[in-house]
């Protein structure tokens, strides 16, 4: 009988995150989460380097949305402490910074000249674009958002793999102690 999916990942996050205590040095968990990744039957590929893991799923299984899952570690007196950061591939995380960039720009840009334009008590009509271009960022947020919970099956995925590798319960209450430091 397979085992049921434990979905304690919050699907509101852009970009959620965790960090967790274990009793193991960094070495100890880059060894358990290597030998996991060995396995044939792993759901998901990686990459495992001195302090620093990055988890993915397979090719021929990611589309566009598909989650990264990026860990550091660092040695703490109660054992490693282990951070966590789901987000889409690089490339897509700097497509969407660009176009928000973009999209801010041509608000500051737009907003000067019909502000200027209306000091000159001349017509102001290129104003007029600025909430179009408020509602085109909006989309964007969406468009982001609605992608990421195209991906939530496979950051459950990515989420069970670590804990199974390393034993370790990453629970909503690790998640919400990140955020809270995070901010």
């Amino acid at each position: 009988m397979e085992k049921p999916i434990e979905d304690h990942l919050p699907p509101y996050r852009v970009r959620p995150r965790f960090q967790v205590v274990t009793e193991d040095d960094f070495r100890q968990v880059e060894d358990k989460i290597s030998k996991a990744l060995d396995e044939e039957s792993a759901p998901c590929t990686g990459r495992v380097n001195p302090g620093y893991i990055t988890l993915y799923l397979p090719v021929v299984e990611q589309h566009y949305w598909s989650p990264q899952l990026s860990i550091t570690m660092d040695e703490t007196a109660e054992g490693t402490l282990l951070r966590g950061l789901y987000g889409p591939r690089p490339a897509v995380w700097t497509m969407f910074v660009f176009f928000y960039a973009l999209l801010g720009f041509a608000i500051l840009v737009i907003g000067i000249i019909g502000m200027a334009n209306l000091s000159l008590e001349k017509s102001g009509a290129i104003l007029w674009l600025v909430p179009l271009l408020v509602v085109a960022f909006l989309s964007l947020y969406l468009v982001a958002f609605f992608g990421q919970k195209a991906g939530h099956d496979q950051m459950v995925t990515l989420h069970q793999f670590l804990e199974e590798s390393t034993g370790l319960n990453i629970d909503r209450e690790h998640q919400e102690e990140a955020e809270k430091i995070a901010t």
